[in-house]
């Protein structure tokens, strides 16, 4: 964007008057940014702090009611939240895996527990069945899971 064009006056001062405001002007513009900038920054802990206890929330509600709670965080709040991994167990055989959520071929809105019916056991995908997944909760980080073989 192009400066703004203003007229220099002719007196000598109306022109120190103007130099004056111009720089109080540009001055202002540089305060006003930083107080954005820790604003934002302030802002975003919030939101990733929220984000955390939503997860640790639904984490606790799961362990509590034992099935897919309905509302969940979405993969991104729980990504923000510290927790990109989600823990299943097949419903059928029980074996435990886990699942990055940031590699997941779903948009970022989805809500966890829609993933319930979406997530499908490999092992037993091997032997021609597709039983569906059985959602744990969410972890900071992959547990040891035996491999599968």
């Amino acid at each position: 964007m192009a400066p703004k064009h203003h007229p220099t006056p002719l007196s000598g001062g109306d022109r120190k008057a103007l130099k004056k405001e111009l720089g109080k002007a540009r001055a202002m513009t540089g305060i006003l940014a930083s107080q954005s900038d820790e604003l934002r920054a302030k802002a975003d802990a919030l939101i990733r702090q929220a984000d955390r206890l939503l997860a640790e929330s639904w984490n606790e509600r799961m362990w509590a009611d034992g099935e897919p709670i309905d509302p969940s965080p979405t993969v991104d709040q729980a990504i923000n939240g510290g927790y990109p991994w989600l823990q299943i167990e097949c419903s059928r055989c029980k074996a435990p895996s886990q699942i990055d959520l940031a590699a997941l071929p779903h948009p970022p809105t989805t809500f966890v527990h829609d993933l319930a019916g979406r997530l499908r056991c490999q092992k037993c995908a091997k032997a021609g069945r597709r039983p569906s997944a059985t959602l744990l909760q969410l972890t900071q980080r992959p547990r040891n899971v035996a491999p599968e073989d």
